[in-house]
């Protein structure tokens, strides 16, 4: 990463911080606690003192993985219930978004006032890197008003980069462990209905194929799922609920 203006801080706390990122073993941390170094590590070497966050949104629902502070939690979680501001604008487009000063800005009336009221003056929102299935953002919330630099954006940017290995990985983590939820509760309901059956057959001599139909008939006469209904046949012995 080059800095544009000679004048500009030296990069040496920003190497120090990413040489301390780049030492991370994901044997040794969660990927949660991954994305929570990050986030301490970006509020810590971004200019300005900021407190920051990492927004992801998944199946059109936004959540916050990852703060620094308490604010920045407080202010994604209004931007969430609002449905709209500049962290769900940046992982949604993809794009940059930056609020210079929130006493000014009108994009967000209601945001930027609430950012105000609780000592927000600026926010630097960049997107995580495209990932499939899953977009986000890191926050930079300011207590100053101010333009972020061109330095300031890049280094923020360079989190972002950081945040979105674990961010991708915890979301894909969480499919896998829902799917296989889903796909535990799809074979618990095959065996109990199946034992159920196995009762029908052996107590009326049924056919397999009867035995199913017997449990869907009392299921459409009770509006109750086949599966709860063989629960109930193997618990008690009973046919009807």
């Amino acid at each position: 990463m080059t800095r544009p203006d000679p004048n500009e801080p030296p990069a040496t706390p920003a190497q120090a911080a990413f040489e301390e990122l780049g030492r991370i073993s994901f044997a040794e941390h969660s990927l949660q606690s991954v994305i929570q170094t990050v986030t301490d590590v970006a509020a810590r070497v971004i200019p300005g003192d900021p407190f920051t966050s990492v927004t992801i949104v998944a199946h059109g629902t936004p959540r916050t993985v990852a703060s620094s502070d308490e604010l920045a939690l407080e202010l994604d979680h209004t931007q969430y219930r609002l449905g709209d501001g500049p962290c769900l604008t940046a992982a949604n487009r993809g794009e940059p978004v930056e609020v210079v000063d929130t006493f000014a800005e009108d994009r967000w009336p209601e945001f930027s006032a609430h950012a105000a009221a609780v000592g927000c003056r600026s926010i630097l929102s960049v997107p995580l890197p495209v990932q499939e299935l899953v977009s986000g953002g890191l926050n930079v919330y300011a207590r100053a008003s101010h333009a972020a630099d061109q330095w300031t954006r890049e280094l923020a940017a360079r989190f972002a980069s950081y945040a979105v290995v674990p961010v991708s990985n915890m979301y894909l983590y969480e499919s896998v462990v829902e799917r296989v939820g889903h796909l535990q509760a799809v074979l618990d309901s095959r065996a109990v209905i199946d034992q159920a059956k196995g009762i029908l057959m052996e107590r009326f001599k049924l056919t397999p194929d009867q035995a199913f139909q017997a449990l869907a008939r009392v299921s459409m006469e009770t509006n109750t799922k086949v599966r709860d209904v063989a629960e109930h046949m193997v618990e008690t012995g009973e046919l009807r609920r």
